[in-house]
C-alpha cells in the first residue's frame, strides 16, 4: 500500500459548482485540512457538497456558511479529517462569482 500526501490550490470559486476532488476508484482519500477564503469585500456564503458517484447520491458537507469580507475559514482542521471512499467528488460553490480561494490538503492510500 502506498500513502501519498497531496494538496489543491483554487482561485476564483464561487457561483457555479465546482469538483474541487474526485477521488480515484482504487484508493481511499482522507482530507486532513481545508481552508477557504473571501477575496471580496462582501460576505459570501459557501457551500460544500459530497458526491458518491457510484451510489449516485450526493450531500451537504457544509452549507451556506458565512464566510465574512477578506477572511479566511478553516473547515477542516486540527485533527479533524474526513475519509472520502473511492469515486466520489467534493464539489464548492458559493453565492458570489469568483469569491473564494481553496487550499485542500489530502492524504490517498492505495
Amino acid at each position: 500500500m502506498s500513502t501519498v500526501f497531496k494538496n489543491k490550490l483554487a482561485a476564483g470559486l464561487g457561483a457555479t459548482p465546482t469538483t474541487v476532488l474526485a477521488t480515484s476508484v482504487s484508493a481511499t482519500t482522507t482530507v486532513i485540512g481545508l481552508s477557504l477564503t473571501n477575496v471580496t469585500g462582501s460576505i459570501v456564503l459557501v457551500s460544500i457538497q459530497i458526491q458518491d458517484t457510484v451510489a449516485s447520491t450526493i450531500a451537504y458537507f457544509v452549507q451556506n456558511v458565512i464566510v465574512p469580507p477578506n477572511t479566511s475559514v478553516r473547515l477542516i482542521n486540527g485533527g479533524e479529517r474526513l475519509v472520502l471512499g473511492a469515486s466520489t467528488n467534493m464539489i464548492i460553490s458559493g453565492n458570489t462569482a469568483t469569491s473564494l480561494d481553496m487550499v485542500l490538503s489530502y492524504v490517498e492510500i492505495s
